[in-house]
């Protein structure tokens, strides 16, 4: 399940856009932009959700979806960067390193499940459980030390789903091995690689394009994605879309 939060997203085609809901408590998920640097220009991953989707059906999207508890008891090769973690963790006035570790590999799970990539180390990795079964059979541990925390956007009240997606990124030194089958689920169907003008000159919900923007931002201003940049926060306040700096 991908791109899930359509903060401040109006006309998307989905008919769950304009159908008010009581108000459900968002549920944690995460998103993945992986990243491949051209000698001009970088490349950002994307996939086309299928039709049958009431979700944003037929959107050109990032893989992602949501968080399952268990991704916190994943072992890991390498865990977040200290930067990373801290911005990842703050969760309104607490903080849980515990829920930003699940978060994070929650993202690297969804691209594995959607596209066949295992962003990773080579190493033994034992945990037999469906969602990460490509890991152990291709031998690779996740890492997170080369993820970095770009955007965090919640969907408004009064939509049928809710989600507090965490948009991260990283370039694809990460990859350990890319699946030639893909991934186990079929929820993304043509993947293609785009730079952003590319990207931005297609129909995107309307989250997707802002995510796409602040990545162009930050890459002109740090074209490396140093760990603790800054991290946009997304979300409706009194019907108007809100954006803060974490």
């Amino acid at each position: 399940m991908q791109d899930n939060t359509d903060a401040g997203q109006s006309g998307t085609g989905s008919p769950e856009a304009s159908v008010k809901h009581p108000t459900l408590r968002p549920r944690d998920a995460a998103t993945l932009l992986l990243l491949d640097r051209q000698k001009t220009h970088v490349r950002v991953l994307m996939g086309r959700r299928h039709m049958r989707h009431a979700f944003f059906p037929g959107a050109l999207v990032f893989p992602g979806g949501r968080t399952d508890p268990d991704d916190s008891r994943v072992p890991v090769a390498e865990g977040l960067l200290p930067d990373e973690e801290r911005k990842l963790a703050q969760i309104g006035t607490r903080t849980s390193a515990t829920r930003a570790r699940a978060i994070a590999l929650s993202a690297i799970r969804e691209t594995y499940e959607e596209t066949g990539i295992l962003i990773g180390r080579r190493g033994v990795f034992d945990r037999k459980s469906s969602g990460w079964q490509g890991f152990a059979d291709h031998d690779v541990q996740p890492a997170l030390s080369g993820l970095r925390f770009l955007a965090r956007a919640i969907t408004p009240p009064g939509k049928v789903r809710r989600y507090d997606t965490r948009f991260l990124a990283c370039w694809k030194d990460e990859v350990a091995t890319v699946l030639p089958e893909g991934g186990p689920t079929d929820e993304l169907g043509e993947l293609v690689w785009l730079t952003l003008d590319e990207a931005m000159e297609n129909e995107l919900p309307g989250v997707t394009r802002r995510v796409l923007k602040l990545l162009r931002g930050r890459l002109g201003d740090d074209p490396d994605l140093r760990p603790g940049g800054p991290v946009a926060f997304m979300r409706t306040l009194r019907n108007r879309l809100v954006q803060d700096t974490l």
